[in-house]
């Protein structure tokens, strides 16, 4: 480290995660959050579209995954459910949800619509785990992914929900104490439709957590505390991130699309600061001290993500199919080609970028979903690293606990950890190996 960096109190994450791109998902009491037992969903396809081993540390198979994408049954999405599923598949990624802005064109249409895309996506792609969700308008708050384990109720118990308890739907945007207790009502909602069975696992991510400053701090800890099987993390990157690619080239905006004021609805404590990302990162992930520090350092689990928020893929020359009806279909025709590429559009296909690994013991949905809840969750851009491992252990012991566990260490003892990183060996998908240039521990207590 150089010198002047050595204060803890001036080390930031956020120039970590400029020059590193790298994260992971933290360290907290897990263990008290075992899955549930679950049908057998597994696959035995262990090895990935290349014919190679998919990479395995330990017990884990870790799983690369994009938690937030759009198609052309979103109001402003523009490709089919297969254009994203067989990129995300040639780009390397091991899982996608599939979550559609909620609405009112959704709900009556555009749910099981998008279902008989999803499920013929699953059939042709067996190396890829499609989830089906939908991009929630939280009421009082931001925007969440919502999704659930595959099952013959999943789009019955995603529309009741998006009728019930969507933001826009229900008219609840605003920052009230009832559109809090909305939000609230929603998550006891998916919490009883895993308990009766109706779908075997449910889970909420927070997207884009800081971007408008509408959700409090007040509301993720709600969200957690209800529901902590179903809320359990949020974006610490966020998608849109060639939107900062400058003009030229690209659109010359932010990273993430981060560059809205604060509003009436905004929490009046968050700084200026926190309405851009860092290195691509959410402020909350970025900053030392923050939200996420602070959730993890009073033992409540929140786990972080990254994703592409797809809707248009940088450079792409499509357009909507001509004649498109959107509000009385609820959907747009397929794509078709347009010229030029388009370099405003401020996305990447799920997997060009934006990773999220999941530590998996098998390759399934019921498995990444576990490995979501346990926190066994690493993210990076630009395929810096090639492998994660984390291990934590009393001194002179074995690794014990990995991302997500606990280590609990008797006074007086001490403790070692040990991470080992694979480097990248191959291109990325700009056509380069990164190169990995430092690495920061970023300790000590939390107040």
């Amino acid at each position: 480290m150089p010198d002047g960096e050595s204060s803890g109190s001036e080390l930031t994450r956020r120039r970590l995660l400029r020059n590193a791109g790298v994260a992971g998902a933290g360290a907290a009491a897990a263990g008290l959050l075992g899955a549930p037992a679950m049908a057998d969903d597994s696959t035995s396809a262990e090895a990935d579209r290349h014919g190679q081993s998919r990479p395995r540390i330990g017990e884990l198979v870790w799983l690369a995954g994009d938690h937030h994408l759009h198609t052309r049954y979103s109001p402003d999405g523009l490709y089919r459910v297969e254009d994203h599923v067989k990129h995300a598949s040639a780009y390397g990624l091991d899982w996608v949800v599939v979550n559609d802005h909620g609405g009112p064109q959704h709900a009556r249409f555009g749910a099981a619509l998008a279902n008989v895309d999803i499920r013929a996506a699953r059939a042709a792609y067996r190396d890829m785990l499609v989830f089906q969700g939908l991009e929630w308008n939280m009421p009082g708050a931001e925007h969440g992914t919502v999704f659930v384990h595959p099952g013959p109720d999943e789009v019955a118990v995603l529309t009741e929900f998006e009728n019930a308890y969507d933001g826009i739907v229900r008219g609840a945007t605003a920052s009230t104490a009832a559109n809090e207790a909305l939000a609230i009502a929603g998550l006891d909602f998916l919490a009883d439709a895993v308990g009766r069975q109706r779908v075997a696992d449910a889970l909420v991510l927070a997207n884009h957590p800081a971007r408008r400053g509408i959700d409090s701090p007040h509301e993720l800890r709600g969200w957690r505390d209800a529901q902590p099987r179903i809320a359990v993390g949020m974006e610490g990157a966020p998608g849109h991130q060639p939107a900062g690619i400058k003009v030229p080239s690209g659109p010359g905006l932010a990273r993430g699309a981060y560059a809205l004021p604060p509003s009436p609805d905004s929490f009046p404590g968050y700084p200026i600061e926190s309405y851009r990302t860092f290195g691509g990162f959410d402020w909350m992930t970025a900053t030392v001290g923050g939200l996420w520090d602070s959730m993890l350092a009073e033992g409540v689990p929140w786990w972080i993500t990254a994703s592409s928020d797809s809707h248009f893929a940088h450079a792409d020359s499509a357009v909507r199919g001509p004649n498109s009806n959107f509000l009385g279909n609820g959907f747009y025709n397929e794509p078709v080609y347009g010229t030029p590429a388009d370099l405003s559009y401020f996305d990447f296909w799920p997997g060009y970028y934006s990773r999220t690994q999941v530590g998996a013991t098998h390759f399934s949905y019921a498995a990444v979903m576990a490995g979501i809840r346990a926190g066994r969750v690493w993210v990076d851009q630009g395929g810096l690293i090639a492998g994660l491992d984390v291990r934590a252990g009393l001194a002179g012991g074995p690794g014990s606990a990995t991302l997500g566990d606990t280590l609990r260490v008797p006074a007086g003892a001490s403790a070692e950890l040990t991470i080992a990183i694979d480097v990248a060996t191959r291109p990325n998908w700009a056509q380069f190996v990164p190169a990995l240039a430092r690495v920061d521990i970023i300790g000590g207590e939390v107040t």
